[in-house]
């Protein structure tokens, strides 16, 4: 069996653990949780996991160990594990903005990291996760660490420099479009719409054409141009969202979303 661990039993290191029970690699992989709440540890048990009392159990009884704390935590809980941890532990770090080379200077040098960005649809089984991972890890430990992330959704690798400029994409991306779901939700209840059904109808949009840049096989231009007829509501929406500046704010919104990544690193 293999041991893989976890700092952590928050919302998305239990969604991550729920994967993993739920596949078949519950039948190679033991599980261990730390968590300093004992409600998180309580439902991580539930689930089959071994809690442990304090974060180095976990790295000491474990090869793979996932950091599914917040970067704030990260010192402290580095203090507490960093003598237990060895040149065979696997780091995976979901913590954005912190890098492989932080955590080898914290531990052991050369240190094995695999940096993940996942997202909040993984606790439906609807992630899409980016990942890259330091020299020292193997094709094996990164395949196992790949195989967990795609089992709550898609995996794709990336270079280890872009995990900062992924964030907007995949990590942070789903608040903004339920802020974007949001106006038109409340653009419906302002003209007499039930609020309920207009968020039904536009998550289901959003739905049909997530799958439509999928699976089409049609570019995001040819998409847009099957939707606007000459003369039509949808072209005159466009100008007004592209008239409003809706290019630049995106352009904005991701380039201050890799700023303060790059701002937590430090």
């Amino acid at each position: 069996m293999i041991n893989v661990g976890f700092i952590g039993a928050g919302n998305m290191g239990s969604a991550i653990m729920k994967g993993i029970v739920s596949s078949d690699m519950s039948k190679e992989i033991s599980l261990f949780a730390y968590d300093k709440f004992e409600a998180a540890l309580d439902k991580a048990r539930a689930m089959g996991v071994t809690g442990t009392a304090a974060a180095a159990d976990v790295v000491k009884q474990c090869k793979y160990v996932f950091f599914a704390i917040k970067p704030q935590q990260l010192d402290e809980v580095l203090d507490e594990v960093a003598n237990d941890v060895t040149a065979d532990t696997v780091i995976v770090s979901i913590l954005a903005g912190v890098t492989d080379e932080y955590y080898a200077r914290r531990t052991v040098p050369g240190a094995k990291v695999v940096l993940v960005m996942p997202n909040t649809p993984f606790l439906l089984g609807e992630g899409a996760t980016a990942l890259s991972r330091s020299e020292s890890v193997t094709d094996e430990e990164f395949g196992l660490v790949q195989k967990i992330f795609s089992s709550g959704g898609i995996s794709k690798v990336i270079p280890k420099d872009k995990m900062k400029e992924i964030i907007a994409i995949n990590g942070s991306s789903p608040a903004f479009i339920y802020l974007y779901a949001k106006y038109f939700v409340d653009y419906a209840e302002s003209v007499g719409i039930d609020g309920e059904t207009a968020k039904e109808l536009f998550a289901k949009s959003l739905i049909g054409s997530a799958k439509m840049l999928t699976d089409s096989g049609k570019t995001v231009d040819e998409l847009i141009t099957m939707v606007s007829s000459k003369g039509g509501t949808t072209i005159a929406g466009l100008e007004k969202l592209r008239e409003g500046g809706l290019g630049d704010a995106v352009e904005e919104c991701c380039k201050a979303c890799t700023k303060r990544a790059y701002e937590l690193s430090k």
